[in-house]
C-alpha cells in the first residue's frame, strides 16, 4: 500500500503526453490523476458501443458496455464503477468484484483507501456494498451513503415504510431512519439527513425531523432531549463521546453539544461546523449580519466580513492556524486566521496546510489560467488545469499536478519557489 513517505519528491517535472490517446480511441473522457501524480488515467471508447480505461498510456484488457465514475483510491488504486452485459459492478486496476447489480453508484473510500464502497439498486431495492460483501437487506429508498472513517462500516439513510402519493398522515408518522451496516435504528422520524461517524466508528450521529416543524440530533437512534427550529450537519468529537451540531432557537443560529448550548452568541446562519484534530477548537461558518458572512472558532468571529461566500474551512494539523476560501465582490481569495490574503481571484478552490502548519496552499484560476499559490502569492506558470497541490511530509517542497496543451504535467518544486 503507497503512503505518502514513499513518494517521490525529488524536484523535477514528468510529462505524459496525452495527445496519442485521442489518435488511439474513438474518443477520450475526462483524465483523473493519482494522489501521488504518478498515474493519469481516462475512460476511453474504442468504438461499436466498447468502453476500457487507459492508465499512462496502458489499456484494461476487459471492455465494458460502460464505464463511469473514474476515481483513484487514497492509497492509489484505480476504481471504475462498470457495466457488462447489462450488470454493474466494481473495477479495481482492471479486476472484477465478483458482486453484480442493477445499478451501482456514489464510490466511497476510506480514510488511508484500503477500503471501497458504493451505493447498489436491484430489483428495484436500494442498499451498499463493501469491498464487495453487500448488506443483507435491501430498502425501497436510501440516500446520504458514507463510509467510516477506517473502513470498516457503511451507513444511510433509509426508508423502511412504503408510501404512496398523498399518504400525507403515514408521511408524518415517520417512514426513515439510518441504518448501520444494513441494520436499522429502532425508531423511524419523518426526515432524517446527513449521518455522521465518530472517530473510531462506533457510533453515528443524523439530524431528524419529528414532526412539520420540530427537529434535533440523533445520535445511535436516541434524539437529544432537546428540540429546535431547525438542525445541521453534527459532529463528532475526534476523542471523545461528544456530539455537536448548529442549531435554531428562537429565529437565531448558534452550537449545542450533546443538546446543551455552548455558544453565547446568535448569528443569522452557522453551518460547516468542524473540530480541530485534537478537538481543542471549534469553527463554523457563521452570518453575524444580514449578507455577510465570516468564521467564527470558539465562538468568537472574525473580523473580516466577506458579501457573498465562505466555504471549505480546514484547521491545520497542529489546530493553531484555521483557513478558509472567501468570495467577495466577485473575486475569490483565502483567509487565514481572519488575515485575507492580498491577491484575489476569479476562483480558488480549498485551502491546504503543509504537515507543520507554515504553509497554507490552494489550486486558483486567474482569466482562464490555472496555478498554484502558497502563502497568499500565485506561481507564475499556468496551466490550463490544476489539481490541489500535495505538500511533502517536511512541507518543503509541493507537488503540483496539471494539464497543458494535451499533456499532463508532474512537477515538484520548493515549497519557498512560490512562498518565498
Amino acid at each position: 500500500m503507497s503512503t505518502m513517505t514513499d513518494w517521490d519528491f525529488d524536484p523535477g517535472e514528468k510529462v505524459i503526453s496525452m495527445k496519442e490517446w485521442k489518435e488511439r480511441y474513438e474518443w477520450v473522457e475526462d483524465p483523473q490523476v493519482s494522489p501521488d501524480g504518478e498515474n493519469v488515467a481516462a475512460v476511453v471508447n474504442l468504438g461499436n458501443g466498447e468502453f476500457t480505461v487507459c492508465n499512462n498510456g496502458e489499456a484494461w484488457e476487459s471492455p465494458c458496455e460502460k464505464i463511469w465514475c473514474l476515481r483513484f483510491s487514497p492509497d492509489g488504486r484505480l476504481t471504475a464503477i462498470v457495466c457488462q452485459e447489462m450488470e454493474w459492478t466494481m473495477s479495481v486496476d482492471g479486476t472484477f468484484w465478483d458482486s453484480r447489480f442493477d445499478f451501482l453508484w456514489n464510490t466511497r473510500f476510506s480514510d488511508d483507501g484500503a477500503h471501497i464502497a458504493a451505493a447498489w439498486q436491484n430489483d428495484l431495492t436500494y442498499g451498499m456494498t463493501l469491498d464487495d460483501v453487500s448488506w443483507e437487506t435491501g430498502y425501497s429508498n436510501m440516500s446520504g451513503m458514507c463510509l467510516s472513517p477506517e473502513g470498516g462500516k457503511t451507513a444511510a439513510v433509509v426508508q423502511t415504510i412504503g408510501l404512496n402519493e398523498g399518504e400525507i398522515f403515514k408521511f408524518a408518522e415517520g417512514a426513515y431512519t439510518a441504518a448501520l451496516n444494513g441494520k436499522t435504528w429502532p425508531r423511524n422520524f419523518m426526515n432524517v439527513w446527513d449521518i455522521a461517524f465518530s472517530s473510531n466508528s462506533e457510533h453515528i450521529a443524523a439530524e431528524v425531523r419529528l414532526d412539520r416543524t420540530t427537529y434535533t440530533i440523533a445520535v445511535d437512534g436516541e434524539t437529544w432531549k432537546q428540540r429546535y427550529d431547525c438542525v445541521w450537519t453534527p459532529k463528532f468529537h475526534p476523542s471523545e463521546h461528544k456530539v455537536v451540531a448548529p442549531v435554531r432557537v428562537a429565529g437565531a443560529w448558534t452550537l449545542a453539544e450533546n443538546g446543551v448550548l455552548i455558544w453565547k452568541n446568535r448569528y443569522l446562519q452557522l453551518w460547516q461546523t468542524l473540530y480541530s484534530p485534537c478537538g481543542k477548537h471549534i469553527a463554523a461558518i457563521v452570518s453575524p449580519a444580514y449578507g455577510k458572512w465570516t468564521m467564527a472558532k470558539d465562538d468568537q468571529p472574525w473580523n473580516n466580513r466577506f458579501g457573498e461566500m465562505v466555504s471549505d474551512p480546514v484547521f491545520s494539523p497542529n489546530g493553531d492556524r484555521l483557513a478558509v476560501s472567501v468570495k467577495d465582490n466577485g473575486k475569490w481569495t483565502l483567509a487565514v486566521n481572519d488575515q485575507v490574503w492580498g491577491q484575489w481571484f476569479n476562483r480558488v478552490w480549498g485551502p491546504v496546510f503543509s504537515p507543520d502548519g507554515r504553509y497554507v496552499a490552494s489550486r486558483v484560476e486567474s482569466d482562464g489560467k490555472f496555478t498554484c499559490a502558497v502563502n497568499g502569492k500565485a506561481w507564475e506558470k499556468t496551466y490550463d488545469f490544476c489539481l490541489d497541490p500535495v505538500f511533502s511530509p517536511d512541507g518543503d517542497r509541493l507537488l503540483v499536478r496539471a494539464f497543458k496543451d494535451g499533456a499532463y504535467y508532474r512537477i515538484v518544486i520548493p515549497t519557498t519557489q512560490i512562498a518565498g
